[in-house]
């Protein structure tokens, strides 16, 4: 639910972005790997070795990580209010933590 949820917002910021060509590639970009965030927890979810779930898992870290830098990129080319990507940076980070914490324990049960 969380990561969907998180998508969702991401969709919503895209949408509210301004017009300009620099702000539609940077959306574009955080619009990518934002939402694709899900769809890789989701195929974890479905894994079907404890290899396949931890490669599926580091690839959404990754994806949250990517999407963190596109939204550092939005604020600092002041296209966004700075503050207005506040609670969407920390759901990414906390988002990061509960995945590495799961694959420490995927990787140590192994």
């Amino acid at each position: 639910k969380r990561t969907k949820a998180f998508a969702l917002r991401i969709v919503r910021l895209y949408t509210a972005l301004p017009k300009t060509t620099v702000a539609q590639v940077l959306g574009k970009q955080v619009l990518r790997s934002g939402t694709s965030v899900g769809a890789h927890y989701r195929e974890a979810s479905r894994a079907r070795s404890t290899a396949e779930f931890i490669s599926k898992l580091e690839v959404a870290i990754q994806e949250l990580d990517e999407t963190l830098y596109w939204l550092d990129l939005l604020q600092e080319a002041a296209i966004v209010r700075p503050g207005q990507l506040t609670d969407l940076r920390a759901e990414a980070e906390e988002l990061i933590s509960i995945f590495v914490s799961s694959v420490r324990t995927a990787k140590h049960s192994r």
